[in-house]
């Protein structure tokens, strides 16, 4: 923030730190599902496959044939029940292979991702899907004391979740099931069907992220959320959350999110070209993890 006080003069206006916030809450949304699945213990590469295939499913319910839908034309409500119940469902499938199947939960979240991917292209037809309804960009066009809806939501979700992993047992059980899987079914706990709810939390997660970031781009393409997945565990492991499971807060979470969405903002500022972006966000990663080396004194497996 300080750097950007000093390289830009609009950098620290309130049209620019709305604009930053506006542009984090998709990623927000995703981070803080990706972070409950890494605290549980697990991953879930397929996030990112959500945020496309989700909001385009429950578009091409209602947009017409002549605007490349499916000619259901179901009302928009029910779109929109579509895209959350698209997410659950993924997760759900999620779930049951690796908690049931007790199949690697890295390898089935990437093929689900790739199977996603190729759904998402071949029902667009790779195309880019346009006049959606109002209701499918209100998230984001709409505002409240100037601040997007998108950004109160995704905070509101933050503040819930971080109560939650404090104070209930839900919460509780998530960090004991992260830091010993057979303790925490020892002491009581029903390992299966936390991890099961906490895989399709996690994609109804994804799938308001990906109904945020079709509000902000104002489309759906066939790309939608591509490669969306480094940034989010670059924000899940700058915020502090282990990918050995069982630590992290939801604090860290969104910092690392606003952190990388400053760094965007303020390289964008700079005028810095925006293929530079990736290759400094992975110098970040690193940094933060030589940092909490140093400053924790602890080895990292």
């Amino acid at each position: 923030m300080i750097l950007g006080a000093f390289t830009n003069d609009s950098f620290l206006t309130e049209r620019n730190i709305i604009s930053i916030l506006g542009a984090s809450a998709a990623l927000a949304m995703v981070v803080l599902a990706e972070s409950l699945v890494l605290i549980s213990g697990k991953f879930d590469l397929s996030l990112e496959s959500v945020v496309g295939i989700a909001p385009a499913l429950g578009a091409l319910f209602v947009l017409p044939a002549a605007q490349a839908g499916f000619g259901t034309e179901l009302p928009v409500a029910v779109g929109l029940l579509c895209i959350m119940l698209v997410g659950a469902g993924i997760g759900a499938v999620n779930g049951l292979l690796v908690v049931k199947l007790k199949l690697n939960a890295f390898i089935v979240t990437l093929a689900m991702l790739i199977i996603l991917r190729g759904l998402l292209v071949g029902a667009t037809e790779g195309k880019t899907l346009f006049g959606m309804p109002e209701a499918f960009f209100t998230l984001a066009t709409s505002t409240f004391l100037t601040v997007p809806a998108s950004v109160w939501l995704a905070g509101a979700a933050f503040g819930i979740t971080g109560l939650l992993l404090k104070y209930h047992r839900w919460g509780r059980a998530l960090y004991a099931i992260g830091g010993n899987q057979q303790a925490a079914r020892a002491a009581g706990i029903r390992v299966d069907r936390v991890l099961l709810g906490v895989f399709i939390t996690a994609g109804v997660l994804a799938a308001v992220g990906g109904l945020i970031q079709t509000g902000y781009v104002g489309a759906i393409n066939s790309n939608q959320g591509e490669n969306m997945i480094f940034t989010v565990f670059a924000a899940a492991v700058i915020g502090g959350i282990s990918l050995d499971g069982g630590k992290g807060s939801m604090l860290g979470a969104l910092t690392g999110v606003l952190l990388l969405g400053v760094v965007q903002n303020l390289l964008t500022l700079a005028q810095v070209s925006s293929f530079w972006i990736q290759a400094i966000y992975g110098g970040i990663i690193l940094l933060a993890l030589m940092i909490a080396r140093v400053t924790t004194g602890r080895a990292q497996d």
